[in-house]
């Protein structure tokens, strides 16, 4: 881990934090929420070690990074920028990308918006949605979950930043990270999120030392900056309306956990299995499904996903 190195790049009008290592061809890592560059430590090191310049940002409202005050300035268009002008700075025509949660969403708009800076993608967790013309994604999240399911929840500015404030930040992460359920949780108002149950001990995966990594992180920023993401969907829904029905044109491979909250959302697997997916993504060559995995399966197993991200970056 002390070989990572972390530098600071000046990239659409913020200073963003970045954590490499090794030589080679470039894979870009974009994290989810609540995490960081951090999340990616196992994969840093494993891609590092095998001929590969390893790159993991912490992104806009994250971290070490930025976080602009504006709540707007948190769409896909913004963070794609960001990347962008970040891979320009460093010189890099051309990048493996892996991304994860909300990390994904972001691979996906990146591979829309700018095919010509990928060479392949490994996304996981998050499926590609295509955008549904008729109905605003908060909306759709509404009419299947209700007002409970916690974007929806997230939706209003200041309130889970004030439910979060009321539990210890490592507590809190804890609960997050843990999270093993397939069912999206639904936060009723009166208990909010400490009203999750408080999880057991540390699974083997997760050690004392990388909880208090997130937990110090978050206790500086706060968590507006990564809760901006989800405010954004809808706003993000009418900017994207001329890309409605435009493929994903790079070779894709896709990993999910078969615990994964966002594989069990009603209608995602049928999307994923029965060709709706492969429809809008052309290129997709792998689906793999992780059993007994649940969201954080870059984390929860680090060295089959590492090799699973190695054996498909390696063809080309």
């Amino acid at each position: 881990m002390e070989k990572i190195e972390h530098t600071t790049v000046h990239t659409n009008g913020i200073n963003m934090h970045v954590a490499s290592i090794g030589n080679g061809p470039v894979v870009l890592f974009l994290h989810g929420f609540p995490e960081l560059w951090y999340s990616w430590r196992h994969q840093l090191l494993y891609l590092s070690s095998r001929g590969y310049r390893a790159i993991a940002p912490d992104l806009r409202g994250y971290g070490d990074t930025d976080a602009p005050p504006s709540l707007t300035s948190y769409t896909p268009f913004h963070i794609v920028g960001d990347l962008v002008g970040l891979i320009d700075k460093l010189g890099i025509e051309q990048v493996f990308l892996v991304g994860h949660d909300w990390g994904a969403m972001i691979a996906w708009y990146f591979c829309m918006l700018r095919p010509d800076r990928v060479k392949a993608l490994v996304n996981t967790s998050v499926a590609f949605h295509p955008r549904n013309p008729v109905r605003k994604p908060v909306d759709g999240l509404r009419a299947l979950f209700g007002d409970d399911h916690y974007i929806c929840r997230f939706q209003e500015p200041g309130e889970a930043e004030e439910d979060f404030a009321q539990i210890d930040t490592a507590k809190l992460m804890k609960k997050f990270l843990i999270f093993n359920t397939p069912k999206a949780p639904c936060i009723p108002k009166e208990t909010g999120f400490r009203g999750l149950p408080d999880p057991p001990a540390l699974p083997s995966w997760l050690s004392e030392e990388d909880l208090n990594y997130y937990a110090t992180k978050f206790h500086q920023k706060g968590f507006t900056g990564g809760l901006n993401y989800y405010r954004c969907l809808n706003i993000t829904w009418e900017l994207a309306a001329p890309w409605t029905g435009v493929q994903i044109k790079v070779p894709v491979k896709f990993i999910v956990g078969d615990l994964d909250l966002t594989y069990h959302v009603p209608g995602v697997k049928e999307y994923i299995h029965n060709g709706g997916f492969k429809r809008d993504v052309p290129f997709l060559q792998e689906v793999v499904v992780l059993e007994g995995v649940a969201h954080f399966l870059n984390q929860e197993k680090p060295e089959e996903v590492s090799e699973h991200i190695y054996d498909f970056i390696k063809k080309f």
